[in-house]
């Protein structure tokens, strides 16, 4: 249905997109994923036609979106992050004028805007100006406009953003229902949103392709890990010290607490391994008090931390004294702050 293939976009020396490419099957909904300034959006600004494209190409149902831009569109109907709603038309009014601008045939534009509206849930506030409805209701009607003439492919840029939580689980059940007809690319950062919906996610980072893969399978990137967080009263040294001498340890990070005196360790070890009675004893032996310890298997929040967070994830040891210093300039800073807003209110 859909073929990304290099696609680049540079804004000067900075490369938003970053030679991507990936395949979108037809009947499925897609999650793209990935932080803030991840390149998402601009990814679908290209796929829709709204932006050029440094190099690569976007096919569309087998039209290229630079060589056959309006067949290419024909197939896809698309939401922005902040939906084109014109204020002072009602609903219906607006829907006719999208429809006019999709060429939809005049005999079939009644029927059509009316499956949109249903589609979206709108027809509760189909006479109604669009600027006197709630943000939710305003985000249904771009849906709505998305929607309109059914294309084969449905792209959402960031649905939900700025949804209370009842709106945000009203468009996800609408997304589940656009997903039985047509192809639906939901792009977003929250994790939650994503995996809640989509049938094969896709994570973005610094505009590359990080991972593809169906949300279950992306969980079972990290098997095979099990993470323990622990808060040890002690230095980072003396902590190294005994963490080094546990052959189990795949990998470890140790960094400031947020308790004066303290280090939060965060350790690897393998899925069948329970370092816990281990680390319990070696740390009493250092007399290094474990004031806190807990466990948890990999999620599919982790593995997203993991591939968009770092280039690679930190090798035994690997914390340096930089970061670790870092961490004593930001609370070193704090202090004087904190400071000098004592000053200035004893002033006053």
């Amino acid at each position: 249905m859909i073929e990304v293939k290099n696609l680049t976009k540079k804004y000067g020396d900075h490369i938003a997109v970053d030679h991507l490419s990936f395949t979108v099957e037809t009947g499925q909904i897609y999650g793209f994923l990935g932080p803030n300034g991840a390149g998402k959006s601009t990814t679908m600004n290209i796929m829709t036609g709204y932006l050029a494209a440094t190099e690569g190409d976007v096919i569309i149902n087998g039209h290229d979106i630079f060589e056959e831009p309006e067949e290419a569109k024909k197939c896809i109907g698309y939401l922005p992050e902040l939906p084109p709603l014109y204020m002072d038309m009602t609903v219906t009014e607006y829907l006719k004028f999208a429809a006019e601008l999709k060429k939809i045939p005049r005999k079939d534009r009644e029927e059509a805007i009316e499956q949109a509206m249903e589609t979206a849930r709108i027809k509760e506030v189909s006479a109604r100006l669009i600027k006197n409805l709630s943000k939710g209701y305003k985000q249904r009607v771009g849906l709505a406009q998305a929607v309109l003439g059914f294309p084969e492919v449905i792209i959402l840029d960031e649905p939900t953003v700025g949804l209370d939580p009842k709106q945000i689980i009203e468009i996800r059940d609408v997304i589940k229902d656009l997903g039985k007809k047509h192809t639906v690319i939901l792009s977003s950062h929250i994790l939650s949103e994503v995996s809640a919906v989509c049938d094969h996610i896709m994570i973005i980072s610094k505009g590359k392709l990080v991972a593809s893969d169906t949300p279950e399978n992306l969980s079972r990137l990290m098997e095979g890990s099990h993470s323990l967080t622990l808060l040890v009263k002690g230095g980072k040294t003396e902590t190294e010290g005994v963490l080094k001498k546990l052959p189990d340890i795949n990998q470890y990070r140790v960094k400031k607490g947020q308790e004066d005196g303290t280090v939060e360790v965060s350790v690897q070890t393998g899925k069948d391994t329970d370092l816990r009675e281990c680390l319990f004893y070696a740390f009493a032996e250092a007399r290094l008090p474990i004031l806190m310890m807990k466990s948890a298997d990999m999620s599919l929040e982790d593995v997203f931390l993991e591939l968009t967070e770092n280039d690679h994830a930190p090798q035994l040891g690997e914390q340096t004294d930089e970061a670790y210093e870092s961490d004593l300039n930001e609370d070193e800073k704090e202090a004087a702050e904190n400071e000098e807003v004592s000053e200035d209110e004893s002033s006053l």
